[in-house]
Formats: structure tokens, sequence, C-alpha cells
């Protein structure tokens, strides 16, 4: 194996501060573009010899780094965000675009983000390194303070890589940990393009361990790695909180879902129907928040779905590298999912509006047309599984309240939308839907500053905000009594504390 500074996608690599290490090339697994199906590069699958150097390497790395002062650190993770911020994002951008079919505006648009989560992240971390308490007794100074775990492992979804990553390393960096990042195998080439940002840090301390399950597996189970970062289906989220709770590791887990969207009677149709485009097919509807269950008020039902297929028709399907706002699925296993579960509905009962299949002229590629279905039962596989795909199922229901209760029968919880004008439904929305997130007339937005996860079985933890920070650091409780004296709680117990003499009074 060899070392390089230069990140070459078409060279199997792995990546440990500062330096590209470069695999057999006979290891290397084709990439192929979802678009076109031609080739983008080579991966990685990182052998258990590596993975246990890489692990090595970044329990050294965070032995220093763990040990710096906070304003040291918050510095490092500004150049990082200068770095990003004044880099041309074209090159990253279009292998993102390539790599997993996301349209370039979007690969842009995530890349635009990264840099101010490690600004977060960085003022949050030397705002808080503690609280000092209110004294138990006199005489004694009683606080907690922070510590890193050790070493982070972030085993990262393949629709948004680089901006994930940066949620969880930017807050496993401020709380002084080192980091151990596994890619999602469909955007192995974009999230390795990314380490570049890393390259002036100490040598080890963020490292990129491409590969299957079993390299995420071996990462969660080594001694050595201390708390754990997923993003990825409620079933591999699953599989990763039970390896953790038998090593009593903490994680962090958001487990994606099936999101409700309710239009009330007092929606602004024109508004609805639009924010419904965005929040149901926005990156073909590979996003953990899509709006995936749509109930929709009788009242306003008919014209909603009118106004919605209209909008829906103006979407332009293709390559994410020309002019379209829909990109190919990732892979033809996701095609196949999101193709089953329309044509089951439509089987069981449902009327197809738009879409349901390839699009024309677009046999090449992992395409799938916007859909919209009405006419959905809340029994079919549609509504109570996570679809990730561009289909939108639209349920007709009597009223406000019924919309509500129907949207929390789901064992899902991640986010909600609701479009109305109606002040009372808004805050009742806020108050009564089962979900980690609610929005109101502008839905998937995210805030650094808020915590992002679900309820239910849609996650455990959260990320961004203090929230997220404090699942990279560990707290301990301090007591220092600056004039030591014998307290009168201490052994020997005077002979009339005893039940015999009588006995402590309270």
């Amino acid at each position: 194996m060899t070392d390089a500074n230069e990140f070459d996608p078409n060279i199997p690599c792995c990546f440990v501060a500062p330096d590209f290490r470069q695999g057999d090339p006979g290891d290397g697994i084709e990439v192929l573009d979802p678009a076109t199906l031609t080739r983008v590069g080579s991966r990685l699958n990182t052998n258990r010899v590596t993975l246990e150097r890489i692990v090595a390497d970044a329990n050294a790395a965070q032995a220093h780094w763990g040990a710096l002062d906070i304003k040291t650190r918050a510095a490092a993770l500004h150049r990082i965000a200068d770095r990003i911020e004044q880099t041309d994002p074209k090159p990253l951008s279009t292998l993102l675009t390539r790599e997993m079919g996301k349209p370039y505006p979007e690969s842009v648009g995530e890349l635009a983000n990264c840099g101010g989560v490690f600004r977060y992240f960085a003022e949050m971390a030397r705002d808080d390194g503690g609280k000092i308490a209110g004294t138990t007794q006199a005489g004694s100074f009683q606080f907690a303070r922070y510590h890193p775990y050790g070493v982070s492992v972030h085993i990262l979804p393949f629709n948004f890589p680089l901006l994930i990553l940066c949620w969880t390393v930017a807050a496993s960096l401020a709380a002084g940990n080192a980091c151990i990042v596994k890619p999602a195998e469909a955007t192995t080439l974009a999230t390795l393009g990314f380490m570049s940002y890393f390259a002036e840090l100490p040598a080890g301390l963020v490292c990129c361990a491409p590969g299957n399950a079993e390299v995420a597996q071996g990462l969660i189970a080594a001694p050595n790695t201390h708390v754990v970062a997923f993003t990825g289906s409620v079933a591999a989220g699953r599989a990763v909180g039970m390896a953790c709770a038998d090593r009593m590791k903490p994680c962090v887990i958001e487990a994606g879902g099936s999101d409700p969207m309710i239009i009330s009677a007092h929606a602004p149709l024109e508004v609805a129907a639009k924010g419904a485009v965005t929040a149901a097919f926005h990156l073909s509807g590979q996003i953990c928040t899509s709006a995936e269950r749509l109930f929709v008020v009788d009242e306003i039902h008919d014209r909603f779905v009118s106004a919605f297929a209209t909008e829906t028709a103006r979407l332009r399907i293709g390559n994410g590298l020309g002019r379209s706002e829909i990109g190919p699925l990732v892979s033809e296993q996701a095609r196949t999912k999101v193709q089953g579960l329309v044509e089951q509905a439509l089987a069981a009962g449902a009327t197809r509006v738009c879409g349901g299949g390839v699009p024309p002229g677009l046999d090449t590629g992992w395409f799938f047309e916007p859909t919209i279905i009405t006419d959905v039962s809340a029994d079919m596989d549609i509504m109570n599984q996570e679809c990730f795909g561009p289909v939108a199922a639209i349920c007709r229901v009597r009223d406000f309240d019924h919309a509500i209760r129907l949207a929390n029968e789901s064992p899902y919880g991640l986010g909600a939308s609701v479009f109305t004008t109606d002040l009372a439904e808004a805050m009742n929305a806020s108050e009564r839907l089962e979900a980690g997130m609610v929005w109101v007339n502008n839905p998937l937005i995210d805030n650094d500053a808020l915590p992002f996860g679900g309820w239910k079985m849609s996650g455990v933890g959260r990320e961004l905000s203090r929230q997220g920070l404090d699942a990279f650091r560990r707290s301990k409780m301090v007591v220092i009594d600056h004039e030591p004296k014998v307290q009168d709680w201490w052994y020997p117990y005077p002979d009339d504390w005893f039940l015999n003499q009588g006995g402590r009074s309270l």
C-alpha cells in the first residue's frame, strides 16, 4: 500500500489524514453512473488488517487532539470551513452527481451547507464545556465537565453523504474525538473526495474506511472505537443499535421513516401543491424525510390532487448533469422496490393519477416517473413501508382530526408536514403529531441549532444542536472540597442513629 495526497476516483483507496492510501487495484469494485450505467471509478472494500491499522491510527491521533484546548480545536474546524467555502465546488459536485444521480444543483447545494456546520459546532463547543451546580455542602465546589469518548464511527447514507458526514463529524471533532467514516457503498467516491478538506488535520484524526456491511460491523465491534453515529434504513439501524447495546457502546441512530403530510381544508392550495411536489419528489423521493403518505381533507381533496398533478407535470426527468429535477434512483434494486409497491397498491384498488413506471425514452439507467396515486387505504404496503422513491400516496380523510390520527398510525416518527392557514390547526399538529420534526407550510427545512432525529422506530438520539454535540461527549461530575474536614455523615455513625437507640431523624 502506498500513500498519496491526491484523490483519484479510478484508484481504490482509503483515507487516513492527510493521505489517501491506495489499495491493490485488483481489489477494486467498479462504480457505475445510475443514469448512464457508465464507469465512474473504482472503490475499495477495506480489509481486516487495514481496518485495524486505521483504528490504531485514529486512537493515537485522538490522544493528542483530545488534550488540546477548545480554542485550538475550534480554530482548526474554522479552517476546514474556510477550505470548503473557498474551493471550487464543481469537481466534487459533478462526481457526486455521476456517482448517485443527484441533480447537479442539489449536489452543489449539499456542499454549500457543509462549511457552516463546522463553524456552528466549533463555537458551540467553545461556549459550553460543563456546568457549575449549586453546592449540596458548604465549602464544596461541585461541577460537571465534558470529555470526548475517544474514537467515533460514522456510518453514512447515500442520499446526503457529505452533509450528514459534516453533521456528525464536526460535532465529534469539536468534542475532542477522532473520527472514522464508513461511507455508503453508493457514494464512496464522493465521500473520499470530501476527505481532502481534512488533509491539514493531525495525522490519523479523520479516516475513511470504504466497504460493505462487514466493514461497518468490524468498526462497531472494535474494542477501541467508542461511539457510533448511523444514518440509514430501519432494519440496518436496528442491527447497529443491537450491536452497540451488546457492547454498551453509545450510538446515535437516524433510521428513516414514512413521513406523513396533511393537507387541511384551510391549506393554501397553490402553496401546498408546490410544496408537496418538493417534499415528495426531491432527490427522486430518496430522502428520509420525504412526504410519502399524504392525508387530504375531503373538502379540498379533488382540487388539491388536480393542482398537485399539474405541478408534478412540470418536472423534468433525466441525467443529473443535464437540466432535470428528477434524476435516477440509486440502483436497480431501489427502482424494483418502488415499482413493486406502486403495482401492489394499484392491484389493491388505488388509482393512478400520473406516473407509475419507467419514463419514455429513458430505458438506460434507473429512472422512475414522479408518481401520484389516490384512493389509498391505510392497510396497503405503500402506507406501511418506507418507499424511498418518487411516489406520493394520497389518502382521503374526513377532517383534520382524522388526518392526525391516521398520520400517527405508523411505527415510524421521523418528520411530518402540514399545510394550513389556521393557527389552531398548526399548533394542534405541532403538539399531537408523533414525530421528531414537524413542518407547517415549509417542509424539509433543517437548522444547525435545532435537533434532527426521529421518534419510535425512526431513531435514537439527535444530530445537530447542542444535543448533537452532547452525543459525542460524556460528562463527569467533580466535587472539590477546598478546605478538607471530617463530615458528620462519615463512618462510624453515632450510636443514637441506630434503630435500637431511637434511630436517626430526618
